[in-house]
């Protein structure tokens, strides 16, 4: 038991099952100590990947020992070369890698399959004994 307090969690919702043939870019990473402006420059990357025609979204995770997961959805192999050829996307991959990265993996893949399950919200009956 942590002694730690818990922060609230907020809703999750994981970017949905599209349609395939899709790409996705899965990124993780370990970071170092010196995090001297990775917020405002992971902002940026983020406003300029949403403003690439064919960008699907974004589905992100950390592991309490420090492991990043970063998956970036795209419509199509056009998309992605995009956003892996933009100047100040290639400018904060050479500022990771000097100063904000420890390790790093990138894998692309198509994907050709694709589903999701949401669990639907049940109206509950008035006259049930859990409803009083």
């Amino acid at each position: 038991m942590s002694d730690h307090p818990e922060a609230p969690v907020a809703p999750v919702t994981p970017v949905e099952a599209y349609q395939p043939p899709y790409y996705v870019a899965v990124f993780t990473t370990v970071r170092t100590q010196e995090q001297s402006g990775y917020g405002d420059t992971n902002a940026r990357m983020e406003e300029l990947v949403r403003a690439i025609p064919g960008y699907l979204g974004m589905d992100h995770a950390q592991t309490p020992g420090g492991l990043g997961i970063t998956v970036g959805y795209f419509r199509d192999a056009d998309a992605l070369a995009e956003w892996r050829t933009n100047a100040e996307h290639r400018a904060a991959q050479k500022r990771g890698q000097d100063q904000w990265y420890e390790s790093y993996t990138l894998h692309v893949a198509k994907v050709e399959r694709s589903h999701g399950f949401v669990r639907a919200l049940v109206p509950q009956d008035p006259q049930s004994p859990a409803a009083g």
